[in-house]
Protein backbone atom coordinates (compact mmCIF):
# COMPACT_ATOMS: atom_id res chain seq x y z
CA UNK A 1 0.00 0.00 0.00
CA UNK A 2 1.23 3.43 -0.91
CA UNK A 3 1.92 5.44 2.22
CA UNK A 4 -0.70 8.11 2.85
CA UNK A 5 0.74 11.59 2.59
CA UNK A 6 0.38 13.60 5.88
CA UNK A 7 -1.61 16.27 4.11
CA UNK A 8 -4.24 13.68 3.05
CA UNK A 9 -4.99 12.89 6.72
CA UNK A 10 -6.25 16.42 7.14
CA UNK A 11 -8.22 16.38 3.92
CA UNK A 12 -11.98 16.00 4.47
CA UNK A 13 -12.22 13.90 1.34
CA UNK A 14 -10.27 10.73 2.21
CA UNK A 15 -9.85 7.37 0.57
CA UNK A 16 -11.17 4.15 2.13
CA UNK A 17 -7.59 3.17 3.12
CA UNK A 18 -7.14 6.50 4.84
CA UNK A 19 -10.27 5.98 6.91
CA UNK A 20 -9.07 2.54 7.97
CA UNK A 21 -5.71 4.01 8.97
CA UNK A 22 -7.42 6.70 11.07
CA UNK A 23 -9.58 4.07 12.78
CA UNK A 24 -6.52 2.04 13.73
CA UNK A 25 -4.80 5.14 15.15
CA UNK A 26 -7.91 6.06 17.18
CA UNK A 27 -8.24 2.55 18.61
CA UNK A 28 -4.57 2.45 19.54
CA UNK A 29 -4.85 5.81 21.30
CA UNK A 30 -7.87 4.60 23.28
CA UNK A 31 -6.15 1.39 24.36
CA UNK A 32 -3.02 3.26 25.42
CA UNK A 33 -5.05 5.77 27.42
CA UNK A 34 -6.92 3.01 29.29
CA UNK A 35 -3.79 1.10 30.17
CA UNK A 36 -3.20 1.01 33.95
CA UNK A 37 -0.49 3.41 34.95
CA UNK A 38 2.34 2.01 37.05
CA UNK A 39 1.76 2.52 40.78
CA UNK A 40 3.88 5.15 42.41
CA UNK A 41 6.01 3.77 45.22
CA UNK A 42 5.14 5.55 48.51
CA UNK A 43 7.77 7.94 49.71
CA UNK A 44 9.17 7.71 53.21
CA UNK A 45 6.82 10.48 54.31
CA UNK A 46 3.80 8.54 52.98
CA UNK A 47 4.60 5.26 54.76
CA UNK A 48 2.31 4.32 57.64
CA UNK A 49 4.07 4.69 60.97
CA UNK A 50 3.28 5.40 64.62
CA UNK A 51 1.95 8.89 65.14
CA UNK A 52 1.66 8.76 68.94
CA UNK A 53 0.51 6.92 72.03
CA UNK A 54 -2.51 8.79 73.41
CA UNK A 55 -2.31 9.87 77.04
CA UNK A 56 -4.37 8.18 79.72
CA UNK A 57 -6.40 11.32 80.42
CA UNK A 58 -7.68 11.40 76.80
CA UNK A 59 -10.92 9.74 75.63
CA UNK A 60 -11.01 5.98 76.06
CA UNK A 61 -12.76 3.18 74.22
CA UNK A 62 -12.38 0.56 76.97
CA UNK A 63 -10.59 -0.45 80.15
CA UNK A 64 -8.91 -3.88 80.17
CA UNK A 65 -8.58 -6.14 83.23
CA UNK A 66 -7.37 -9.69 83.83
CA UNK A 67 -9.41 -11.75 86.27
CA UNK A 68 -7.00 -12.60 89.14
CA UNK A 69 -5.94 -16.25 89.16
CA UNK A 70 -5.05 -16.20 92.88
CA UNK A 71 -4.51 -14.01 95.93
CA UNK A 72 -1.08 -12.81 96.97
CA UNK A 73 -1.85 -12.95 100.67
CA UNK A 74 -4.49 -15.33 101.96
CA UNK A 75 -6.66 -12.87 103.84
CA UNK A 76 -6.62 -10.20 101.11
CA UNK A 77 -8.91 -10.72 98.06
CA UNK A 78 -7.75 -9.65 94.61
CA UNK A 79 -11.18 -10.53 93.22
CA UNK A 80 -12.81 -8.05 95.61
CA UNK A 81 -10.59 -5.23 94.33
CA UNK A 82 -11.28 -6.23 90.71
CA UNK A 83 -15.05 -6.18 91.27
CA UNK A 84 -14.87 -2.78 92.99
CA UNK A 85 -12.97 -1.39 89.99
CA UNK A 86 -15.66 -2.76 87.66
CA UNK A 87 -18.41 -1.18 89.79
CA UNK A 88 -16.62 2.19 89.76
CA UNK A 89 -16.24 2.15 85.95
CA UNK A 90 -19.24 0.29 84.56
CA UNK A 91 -21.69 3.19 84.39
CA UNK A 92 -19.53 5.10 81.92
CA UNK A 93 -16.84 2.79 80.53
CA UNK A 94 -16.75 -0.31 78.37
CA UNK A 95 -14.85 -2.96 80.37
CA UNK A 96 -13.07 -5.97 78.89
CA UNK A 97 -12.02 -8.75 81.26
CA UNK A 98 -9.87 -11.67 80.19
CA UNK A 99 -9.52 -15.00 81.99
CA UNK A 100 -6.57 -17.31 81.47
CA UNK A 101 -8.38 -20.68 81.40
CA UNK A 102 -11.80 -22.34 81.63
CA UNK A 103 -11.78 -22.51 85.44
CA UNK A 104 -10.94 -18.85 85.92
CA UNK A 105 -13.33 -17.85 83.11
CA UNK A 106 -16.16 -19.60 84.95
CA UNK A 107 -15.18 -17.99 88.25
CA UNK A 108 -15.21 -14.55 86.63
CA UNK A 109 -18.58 -15.29 85.03
CA UNK A 110 -19.99 -16.36 88.41
CA UNK A 111 -18.73 -13.24 90.20
CA UNK A 112 -19.28 -10.43 87.70
CA UNK A 113 -22.89 -9.22 88.05
CA UNK A 114 -24.98 -10.98 85.42
CA UNK A 115 -26.60 -7.75 84.19
CA UNK A 116 -23.21 -6.34 83.16
CA UNK A 117 -22.42 -9.38 81.04
CA UNK A 118 -25.90 -9.48 79.50
CA UNK A 119 -25.94 -5.82 78.45
CA UNK A 120 -22.33 -6.13 77.23
CA UNK A 121 -21.03 -3.33 79.46
CA UNK A 122 -18.54 -5.98 80.61
CA UNK A 123 -17.10 -8.30 77.96
CA UNK A 124 -15.51 -11.54 79.18
CA UNK A 125 -12.84 -13.23 77.06
CA UNK A 126 -10.63 -16.28 77.49
CA UNK A 127 -6.98 -15.45 76.73
CA UNK A 128 -4.08 -17.54 78.05
CA UNK A 129 -1.94 -15.58 80.49
CA UNK A 130 -0.50 -15.54 83.99
CA UNK A 131 -0.95 -13.00 86.79
CA UNK A 132 -3.20 -9.93 86.55
CA UNK A 133 -0.73 -7.15 85.69
CA UNK A 134 -2.31 -6.10 82.39
CA UNK A 135 -0.57 -2.69 82.42
CA UNK A 136 2.82 -4.34 82.09
CA UNK A 137 2.27 -7.23 79.71
CA UNK A 138 -0.94 -6.07 78.05
CA UNK A 139 -1.66 -4.23 74.80
CA UNK A 140 0.18 -0.94 74.25
CA UNK A 141 -2.28 0.83 71.96
CA UNK A 142 -0.89 3.47 69.59
CA UNK A 143 -2.31 5.69 66.88
CA UNK A 144 -0.88 5.33 63.37
CA UNK A 145 -0.37 8.12 60.83
CA UNK A 146 -3.41 6.80 58.91
CA UNK A 147 -5.62 7.42 61.96
CA UNK A 148 -5.97 3.74 62.81
CA UNK A 149 -4.92 1.74 65.85
CA UNK A 150 -2.08 -0.72 66.38
CA UNK A 151 -0.48 -2.60 69.28
CA UNK A 152 3.21 -2.31 70.14
CA UNK A 153 4.58 -5.66 71.29
CA UNK A 154 7.47 -5.00 73.67
CA UNK A 155 9.52 -7.85 75.06
CA UNK A 156 8.73 -9.12 78.56
CA UNK A 157 10.95 -10.99 81.03
CA UNK A 158 8.77 -11.06 84.17
CA UNK A 159 10.05 -7.71 85.47
CA UNK A 160 13.65 -8.90 85.43
CA UNK A 161 13.01 -12.06 87.47
CA UNK A 162 13.47 -14.32 84.42
CA UNK A 163 16.47 -14.83 82.18
CA UNK A 164 15.57 -13.08 78.92
CA UNK A 165 17.49 -15.68 76.91
CA UNK A 166 15.93 -18.69 78.63
CA UNK A 167 12.33 -17.83 79.48
CA UNK A 168 10.08 -20.32 81.23
CA UNK A 169 6.52 -21.17 80.14
CA UNK A 170 5.08 -18.81 82.77
CA UNK A 171 6.89 -15.82 81.28
CA UNK A 172 6.23 -16.85 77.67
CA UNK A 173 2.46 -16.95 78.30
CA UNK A 174 2.59 -13.40 79.66
CA UNK A 175 4.88 -12.20 76.86
CA UNK A 176 2.41 -13.42 74.21
CA UNK A 177 -0.65 -11.87 75.84
CA UNK A 178 -0.60 -8.58 73.90
CA UNK A 179 -0.10 -10.33 70.54
CA UNK A 180 -3.18 -12.47 71.22
CA UNK A 181 -5.25 -9.34 71.80
CA UNK A 182 -3.96 -7.85 68.55
CA UNK A 183 -5.09 -11.01 66.74
CA UNK A 184 -8.52 -10.94 68.39
CA UNK A 185 -9.05 -7.30 67.45
CA UNK A 186 -7.48 -7.68 64.01
CA UNK A 187 -4.93 -4.96 64.76
CA UNK A 188 -1.43 -4.69 63.31
CA UNK A 189 1.48 -5.49 65.62
CA UNK A 190 4.58 -3.35 65.88
CA UNK A 191 7.27 -5.63 67.25
CA UNK A 192 10.03 -4.18 69.40
CA UNK A 193 13.34 -5.59 70.60
CA UNK A 194 13.02 -3.53 73.78
CA UNK A 195 11.98 -5.22 77.01
CA UNK A 196 9.69 -2.68 78.62
CA UNK A 197 6.58 -2.67 80.81
CA UNK A 198 3.69 -0.23 80.58
CA UNK A 199 3.96 0.65 84.26
CA UNK A 200 7.33 2.27 83.60
CA UNK A 201 6.17 4.53 80.78
CA UNK A 202 4.20 7.76 81.16
CA UNK A 203 3.28 9.72 78.02
CA UNK A 204 1.59 13.10 77.75
CA UNK A 205 0.13 12.36 74.29
CA UNK A 206 2.01 15.30 72.77
CA UNK A 207 5.41 13.73 72.26
CA UNK A 208 6.88 13.42 75.77
CA UNK A 209 7.79 10.08 77.39
CA UNK A 210 8.79 9.89 81.04
CA UNK A 211 10.34 6.73 82.54
CA UNK A 212 12.72 5.35 85.17
CA UNK A 213 16.29 4.85 84.01
CA UNK A 214 17.21 2.04 86.40
CA UNK A 215 14.28 -0.05 85.14
CA UNK A 216 14.91 0.34 81.41
CA UNK A 217 18.68 -0.10 81.77
CA UNK A 218 18.16 -3.20 83.87
CA UNK A 219 15.81 -4.77 81.34
CA UNK A 220 18.01 -3.87 78.35
CA UNK A 221 21.67 -3.99 79.47
CA UNK A 222 22.84 -4.51 75.89
CA UNK A 223 21.37 -1.19 74.72
CA UNK A 224 22.61 2.36 75.23
CA UNK A 225 20.28 5.21 76.21
CA UNK A 226 20.39 6.70 72.68
CA UNK A 227 19.49 3.29 71.24
CA UNK A 228 16.56 2.91 73.63
CA UNK A 229 15.38 6.45 72.91
CA UNK A 230 15.43 5.77 69.17
CA UNK A 231 13.30 2.65 69.66
CA UNK A 232 10.79 4.46 71.90
CA UNK A 233 10.51 7.19 69.27
CA UNK A 234 9.87 4.58 66.55
CA UNK A 235 7.33 2.56 68.50
CA UNK A 236 5.48 5.26 70.48
CA UNK A 237 5.90 8.29 68.24
CA UNK A 238 7.49 10.35 71.03
CA UNK A 239 9.88 13.20 70.37
CA UNK A 240 11.52 13.61 73.75
CA UNK A 241 12.36 11.22 76.62
CA UNK A 242 12.74 12.31 80.25
CA UNK A 243 14.89 9.86 82.22
CA UNK A 244 14.15 9.91 85.95
CA UNK A 245 16.78 8.11 87.99
CA UNK A 246 15.29 5.71 90.56
CA UNK A 247 11.91 4.65 91.88
CA UNK A 248 10.73 4.03 95.43
CA UNK A 249 12.90 2.04 97.82
CA UNK A 250 10.08 -0.40 98.60
CA UNK A 251 9.81 -1.06 94.85
CA UNK A 252 13.43 -2.31 94.62
CA UNK A 253 13.84 -5.81 93.20
CA UNK A 254 13.07 -8.38 95.88
CA UNK A 255 16.16 -10.44 95.07
CA UNK A 256 18.40 -7.57 96.19
CA UNK A 257 17.63 -8.69 99.73
CA UNK A 258 15.52 -7.54 102.68
CA UNK A 259 15.63 -3.92 103.87
CA UNK A 260 15.64 -2.50 107.37
CA UNK A 261 12.51 -1.02 108.92
CA UNK A 262 12.33 1.84 111.42
CA UNK A 263 12.10 -0.65 114.33
CA UNK A 264 15.28 -2.40 113.20
CA UNK A 265 13.53 -5.49 111.80
CA UNK A 266 14.03 -6.69 108.24
CA UNK A 267 11.34 -6.86 105.57
CA UNK A 268 11.15 -8.10 101.97
CA UNK A 269 9.66 -6.22 99.04
CA UNK A 270 6.61 -7.82 97.38
CA UNK A 271 8.01 -9.19 94.07
CA UNK A 272 8.49 -5.63 92.90
CA UNK A 273 9.63 -4.01 89.63
CA UNK A 274 12.76 -2.11 90.69
CA UNK A 275 11.17 1.29 90.28
CA UNK A 276 8.17 1.63 87.95
CA UNK A 277 7.32 5.24 87.29
CA UNK A 278 3.57 4.86 87.91
CA UNK A 279 4.38 4.55 91.61
CA UNK A 280 5.88 8.04 91.86
CA UNK A 281 5.44 10.31 88.78
CA UNK A 282 2.34 10.80 86.61
CA UNK A 283 1.11 13.11 83.84
CA UNK A 284 -2.33 14.56 84.60
CA UNK A 285 -2.31 16.74 81.47
CA UNK A 286 0.24 17.53 78.78
CA UNK A 287 2.11 20.06 80.94
CA UNK A 288 1.50 18.97 84.56
CA UNK A 289 3.30 16.21 86.45
CA UNK A 290 2.45 14.76 89.85
CA UNK A 291 5.60 13.74 91.72
CA UNK A 292 5.78 11.81 94.99
CA UNK A 293 7.11 13.51 98.11
CA UNK A 294 7.87 12.40 101.67
CA UNK A 295 6.29 14.19 104.61
CA UNK A 296 8.82 15.55 107.15
CA UNK A 297 7.28 13.50 109.97
CA UNK A 298 8.05 10.28 108.07
CA UNK A 299 11.78 10.92 107.70
CA UNK A 300 12.68 8.93 110.84
CA UNK A 301 11.87 5.83 108.79
CA UNK A 302 15.03 4.84 106.86
CA UNK A 303 12.97 3.73 103.84
CA UNK A 304 11.11 7.06 103.75
CA UNK A 305 14.44 8.89 104.11
CA UNK A 306 15.83 7.05 101.08
CA UNK A 307 12.64 7.81 99.14
CA UNK A 308 13.06 11.50 100.00
CA UNK A 309 16.59 11.45 98.57
CA UNK A 310 15.45 9.71 95.36
CA UNK A 311 12.39 11.88 94.80
CA UNK A 312 14.33 15.12 95.26
CA UNK A 313 16.86 13.92 92.68
CA UNK A 314 13.95 13.25 90.31
CA UNK A 315 12.46 16.66 91.09
CA UNK A 316 15.71 18.33 90.06
CA UNK A 317 15.53 16.50 86.72
CA UNK A 318 11.92 17.48 86.14
CA UNK A 319 12.30 21.15 87.04
CA UNK A 320 14.99 21.42 84.35
CA UNK A 321 12.95 19.49 81.77
CA UNK A 322 10.64 21.08 79.20
CA UNK A 323 7.44 20.06 77.47
CA UNK A 324 6.74 19.68 73.75
CA UNK A 325 6.68 23.47 73.35
CA UNK A 326 9.92 24.06 75.23
CA UNK A 327 8.11 25.29 78.35
CA UNK A 328 8.79 24.12 81.93
CA UNK A 329 6.39 21.61 83.45
CA UNK A 330 4.07 22.44 86.31
CA UNK A 331 5.15 20.02 89.06
CA UNK A 332 2.79 19.18 91.92
CA UNK A 333 4.02 17.13 94.86
CA UNK A 334 1.84 14.34 96.27
CA UNK A 335 2.68 12.75 99.64
CA UNK A 336 3.45 9.06 99.88
CA UNK A 337 1.53 6.89 102.37
CA UNK A 338 3.13 5.64 105.52
CA UNK A 339 4.90 2.32 105.13
CA UNK A 340 2.56 -0.67 105.46
CA UNK A 341 4.04 -4.04 106.47
CA UNK A 342 2.32 -7.40 106.83
CA UNK A 343 3.51 -10.80 107.97
CA UNK A 344 3.47 -13.54 105.34
CA UNK A 345 3.85 -17.26 105.79
CA UNK A 346 4.04 -20.48 103.76
CA UNK A 347 0.94 -20.80 101.57
CA UNK A 348 0.83 -17.12 100.71
CA UNK A 349 1.64 -16.82 97.00
CA UNK A 350 4.21 -14.05 97.46
CA UNK A 351 5.90 -15.90 100.33
CA UNK A 352 6.18 -19.07 98.27
CA UNK A 353 7.75 -17.16 95.38
CA UNK A 354 10.29 -15.11 97.33
CA UNK A 355 11.31 -18.13 99.40
CA UNK A 356 12.82 -19.64 96.24
CA UNK A 357 14.82 -16.59 95.10
CA UNK A 358 18.60 -16.32 95.12
CA UNK A 359 19.52 -13.12 96.95
CA UNK A 360 22.28 -10.81 95.77
CA UNK A 361 23.26 -9.89 99.32
CA UNK A 362 23.67 -13.59 100.26
CA UNK A 363 20.50 -13.59 102.37
CA UNK A 364 19.35 -17.06 103.35
CA UNK A 365 15.56 -17.00 103.31
CA UNK A 366 14.10 -18.42 106.56
CA UNK A 367 11.90 -21.04 104.91
CA UNK A 368 8.83 -22.23 106.83
CA UNK A 369 9.06 -19.16 109.10
CA UNK A 370 6.95 -16.00 108.75
CA UNK A 371 8.60 -12.92 107.25
CA UNK A 372 7.69 -9.23 107.00
CA UNK A 373 6.67 -8.01 103.53
CA UNK A 374 6.25 -4.36 102.55
CA UNK A 375 3.20 -3.36 100.50
CA UNK A 376 3.92 -1.54 97.23
CA UNK A 377 1.74 1.31 98.46
CA UNK A 378 1.43 4.64 96.64
CA UNK A 379 -1.23 7.27 96.16
CA UNK A 380 0.09 7.89 92.64
CA UNK A 381 -0.80 4.45 91.28
CA UNK A 382 -4.28 5.57 90.20
CA UNK A 383 -6.28 4.96 87.01
CA UNK A 384 -7.58 7.92 85.00
CA UNK A 385 -10.80 7.00 83.18
CA UNK A 386 -13.16 9.24 81.20
CA UNK A 387 -15.42 10.12 84.13
CA UNK A 388 -13.67 8.60 87.13
CA UNK A 389 -10.25 8.52 88.78
CA UNK A 390 -9.80 5.34 90.82
CA UNK A 391 -7.20 5.85 93.52
CA UNK A 392 -6.00 3.97 96.59
CA UNK A 393 -6.69 4.46 100.29
CA UNK A 394 -4.98 2.68 103.17
CA UNK A 395 -6.79 3.22 106.45
CA UNK A 396 -8.36 0.19 108.09
CA UNK A 397 -10.00 -0.06 111.47
CA UNK A 398 -7.35 -0.10 114.17
CA UNK A 399 -4.68 1.70 112.14
CA UNK A 400 -3.08 5.01 113.09
CA UNK A 401 -5.62 7.81 112.50
CA UNK A 402 -2.89 9.73 110.69
CA UNK A 403 -3.26 7.24 107.82
CA UNK A 404 -6.97 8.07 107.60
CA UNK A 405 -6.19 11.81 107.59
CA UNK A 406 -3.66 11.34 104.79
CA UNK A 407 -6.17 9.36 102.73
CA UNK A 408 -8.56 12.31 103.01
CA UNK A 409 -5.82 14.81 102.12
CA UNK A 410 -5.08 12.87 98.92
CA UNK A 411 -8.76 12.61 97.99
CA UNK A 412 -9.15 16.39 98.29
CA UNK A 413 -6.02 16.98 96.19
CA UNK A 414 -7.28 14.65 93.45
CA UNK A 415 -10.69 16.36 93.47
CA UNK A 416 -8.90 19.66 92.91
CA UNK A 417 -6.75 18.25 90.11
CA UNK A 418 -9.60 16.40 88.35
CA UNK A 419 -12.64 18.68 88.81
CA UNK A 420 -14.62 16.97 86.03
CA UNK A 421 -14.10 13.42 87.27
CA UNK A 422 -15.43 11.56 90.27
CA UNK A 423 -12.71 10.44 92.69
CA UNK A 424 -13.17 6.88 93.97
CA UNK A 425 -10.78 5.70 96.69
CA UNK A 426 -10.49 1.90 97.01
CA UNK A 427 -8.70 -0.35 99.48
CA UNK A 428 -6.21 -2.04 97.15
CA UNK A 429 -3.85 -3.56 99.74
CA UNK A 430 -4.51 -7.01 98.27
CA UNK A 431 -2.94 -5.79 95.03
CA UNK A 432 -0.20 -3.80 96.80
CA UNK A 433 1.00 -6.96 98.56
CA UNK A 434 1.53 -8.50 95.12
CA UNK A 435 3.90 -5.71 94.13
CA UNK A 436 1.64 -3.23 92.31
CA UNK A 437 -1.53 -1.17 92.46
CA UNK A 438 -4.74 -0.17 90.70
CA UNK A 439 -2.93 1.35 87.73
CA UNK A 440 -0.90 -1.85 87.32
CA UNK A 441 -3.96 -4.11 86.96
CA UNK A 442 -5.79 -1.91 84.45
CA UNK A 443 -5.03 -0.86 80.87
CA UNK A 444 -6.76 1.91 78.97
CA UNK A 445 -7.60 1.50 75.28
CA UNK A 446 -7.82 4.93 73.61
CA UNK A 447 -10.76 6.09 71.53
CA UNK A 448 -9.43 7.38 68.21
CA UNK A 449 -11.16 9.73 65.80
CA UNK A 450 -12.42 7.69 62.80
CA UNK A 451 -10.19 7.86 59.74
CA UNK A 452 -11.55 10.45 57.30
CA UNK A 453 -9.91 8.99 54.18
Amino acid sequence: MTPVPFKNLLNPVCSKNTLRFLAVLFLAAQLYGCREKPKKEPSKSEEISVLRQPAEYESQEAIWLIWPPEDHLQKYSNEKVTLEIIEALVEHEKIIVSASNDRIFQRAKDNIPKKYLENNSVELLKIPSEELWVRDMGPNFVELTNGKKAIVDFGFNAWGYTDSNNMDDYTIRMEKYDAQIAKLQNLPIIKSKLISEGGNREVNGKGILMLTETVEKGRNPQMSIPEMEAEFKRTLGVEKVIWLQEGLKEDDHTFKGPIQLENGELAYTAVTTNGHIDEFARFINDSTILLASVKPEDLTDPIAAENHKRMEANYNILKNATDQNGNPFRIIRMPLPKLIVEEMKPGDAVYDFISELSYEDSTVFPKKKPVNVIAAASYLNFLIADHVVIAQKYYREGMDKEIEARDQEIKELLEELFPNRKIVMLDALAINFGGGGIHCITMNEPLLTPNKE
